[in-house]
């Protein structure tokens, strides 16, 4: 009984090794998986690369080969073709001691008309914001002959506005020790000529 005992121990310890035998060539062959993994996508990097350097040399080459297209000349003409903005030629009046309303009154009227109209027409204007909106008119004139050689005659009032200025602020005695407010309103007048077109 004693012997078959320490045969079977024997024999459990043979199957014992074995198994581990068995098991540790599978644990060696999983260590190399992971390298051979990494080796496949390096292998796979280095193949992409040379693709997309033989695909960068082949555009090249045609690059080379082909002439220069046309779209360089086309887009050139484009910019040539493009038709510039007429000068445009400005003056500005600040402080001016009238209230704006009573000049938007005359600068309605000027709006959009040839100089030579404007000139005529504020020449004859009752109104007291008249004359110093003639004055504006002729001073951008001169700029246009001074500063950008166009002919002062030949403009036309494409825009004029007029903005409020500060007021100044007066009191005026009334009966029984009252003192009324007097305020004397400022414009800032602008105006901006341009070449009539013929």
């Amino acid at each position: 009984m004693a012997d078959e005992q320490k045969d079977k121990k024997a024999a459990a310890k043979t199957d014992a090794k074995k198994a581990k035998a068995k098991k540790a060539p599978a644990k060696k062959a999983d260590a190399k998986k992971p390298a051979a993994k990494k080796e496949a996508k390096k292998d796979s990097k280095a193949k992409g690369k040379e693709k997309k350097a033989e695909g960068k040399a082949k555009k090249a080459s045609k690059a080379k080969k082909e002439p220069a297209k046309p779209e360089s000349k086309k887009s050139s003409a484009k910019k040539a073709k493009k038709p510039t903005a007429p000068p445009v030629v400005k003056a500005k009046a600040r402080y001016v001691r009238i209230a704006p309303r009573k000049a938007r009154l005359i600068a309605d009227q000027v709006r959009g008309m040839h100089i030579e109209q404007a000139r005529a027409l504020l020449e004859f204007s009752p109104r007291g914001a008249a004359h110093p909106i003639q004055k504006l008119i002729n001073s951008a004139a001169a700029n246009a002959e001074n500063n950008h050689d166009l002919i002062g005659d030949e403009m036309r009032v494409s825009s004029i506005t007029v903005d409020e200025g500060p007021t100044l602020r007066r009191f005026r005695p009334r009966a029984m020790g009252r003192a009324t407010p007097i305020n004397k309103r400022t414009s800032h007048i602008a105006v901006a000529l341009t070449p009539v077109e013929d």
